[in-house]
């Protein structure tokens, strides 16, 4: 029974004929969680983790059964024993553009494609005329079944298969710590649902029960934190399996999260700040101008971990802020933060901000591992003036906002003040600004004695 890559080899790499609309999905091809045109810019360890995993070309076809395309089995076809990027890619490229070449064909994986048979025919030089196939040449006739038959015998798409696309799909949309996140809880939920149910489980198999079971074991050996993040994580796995046909609907998304205790931090007293700047400036000037962007800048902790040097316009007082998204935001440089930072014209603009224990330099690490550090260096300074955990890198943020936004409401009427303190927060909404006052209890009514004396 012959394969799809025995048509695949014959068909011209050049040819591209346009059809009708298909009911398939354009062939891509996965090259093990990497961008072949950004090849240059990665290090040899990325290389050689690129290349150490299947390279391979991925498709879908409309079931006739249930009208949803369907991923099909992928094709590599000896492309993983090429040693280098190039001839795996190229190789991956013919394989898909032939595979398109036939799809526009009419080749349909669930039934006979006798009508295709002409094209592969040696001694029908009009067909390759007109179709620029070119067949190969063979000392002894073959014998091919008219029956393509692709995938394994159950024709489903096993979980591991669509958890690896899913993988190579979401390396590209997330950054690079949400994408380890991401990676993790989908292996840790592929290996318990295989061990549970076999290692060949397929996709379509999965349903709602199995998926509140799992995050009932991540429940018990966890928090509800935990569980909640997990079944988001699972929730956007499942809508890619959703969007690529593999299932009918993701039921993940119905499942409730569980409520949980926010972990806020208290804000700082004046003395308290005062206190925390003197030690700091003696002990640790680098993470004190951490905090200063913590402070002045109103960003997270994270977010003054991705800060390049050429993120930072001196000129025009600005700072090109990456969110965990990849999208880029831009907040202003105030004057009481440029006049903190150090002469950066030295540094190589792609250096890290803040590298470790030094101010520019190149720190090739996960950013959970660079806020990490810093905590861990914060706590240290915590320890040593004798505060406890209720205090962090993160109460700077709160007390600084609670400030401005004290200081705007005795200026200007409440939504007034609200709507300027939104432009330096940076947060998106009103509500959600409110939500935030709210929660770091920045909103306090002003004395209320003389209501009550009245009662007397």
């Amino acid at each position: 029974m012959a394969t799809v890559s025995l048509f695949l080899k014959t068909v011209h790499d050049t040819v591209h004929v346009l059809g009708k609309k298909p009911s398939f999905s354009e062939p891509k091809i996965y090259t093990g969680g990497i961008d072949p045109s950004e090849w240059s810019k990665l290090s040899k360890k990325e290389k050689e983790d690129a290349l150490s995993k299947d390279w391979y070309v991925y498709w879908s076809y409309r079931d006739p059964n249930t009208g949803k395309l369907k991923r099909q089995p992928n094709i590599k076809a000896g492309a993983n024993r090429m040693a280098n990027k190039r001839e795996r890619l190229a190789h991956l490229r013919t394989l898909s553009r032939n595979l398109l070449f036939l799809l526009d064909k009419g080749f349909d994986p669930y039934s006979d494609n006798t009508h295709l048979l002409p094209m592969f025919d040696p001694a029908n030089e009009e067909i390759q005329q007109q179709t620029g196939i070119v067949a190969p040449k063979q000392d002894k006739p073959v014998t091919v079944d008219t029956t393509i038959s692709i995938g394994t015998d159950s024709g489903k798409t096993t979980l591991i298969s669509a958890v690896d696309d899913a993988l190579a799909f979401k390396s590209h949309t997330l950054s690079a710590t949400s994408f380890s996140r991401f990676k993790s809880r989908a292996n840790q939920f592929s290996e318990w649902a295989r061990n549970k149910l076999g290692n060949d489980l397929a996709v379509e198999d999965l349903d709602r029960k199995l998926a509140m079971e799992y995050l009932r074991t991540v429940l018990e050996r966890t928090s509800a934190r935990t569980h909640n993040n997990t079944k988001a994580d699972l929730s956007s796995l499942f809508q890619f399996f959703e969007d690529n046909g593999l299932i009918t609907n993701n039921f993940v998304k119905g499942i409730r999260s569980l409520p949980t205790k926010p972990n806020l931090h208290r804000t700082y007293s004046l003395d308290q700040l005062k206190m925390l700047d003197n030690y700091l400036a003696s002990n640790d000037p680098v993470l004190l101008l951490f905090v200063r962007f913590v402070s002045y800048a109103f960003l997270r902790p994270i977010e003054v971990c991705r800060l390049l040097v050429g993120d930072i316009d001196t000129v025009n007082k600005l700072i090109h802020v990456r969110t965990k998204t990849k999208q880029r935001a831009t907040k202003i440089l105030p004057d009481i933060l440029l006049e903190h930072l150090p002469d950066l014209s030295a540094f190589d603009p792609k250096s890290n901000l803040f590298a470790l224990d030094s101010i520019g330099g190149y720190w090739d690490t996960l950013e959970d591992n660079k806020r990490n550090h810093y905590s861990k260096q914060f706590k240290k300074a915590k320890d040593a003036l004798g505060l406890g955990k209720e205090y962090g890198l993160y109460s700077y943020r709160h007390t600084f906002i609670t400030q401005v936004y004290h200081k705007l409401a005795k200026k200007f009427p409440p939504a007034m003040a609200k709507g300027k303190l939104m432009l330096i927060t940076g947060h998106t909404t009103m509500s959600a600004l409110e939500k935030y006052l709210r929660d770091i209890n920045a909103e306090l009514p002003e004395d209320y004695s003389h209501l009550l004396k009245e009662l007397e």
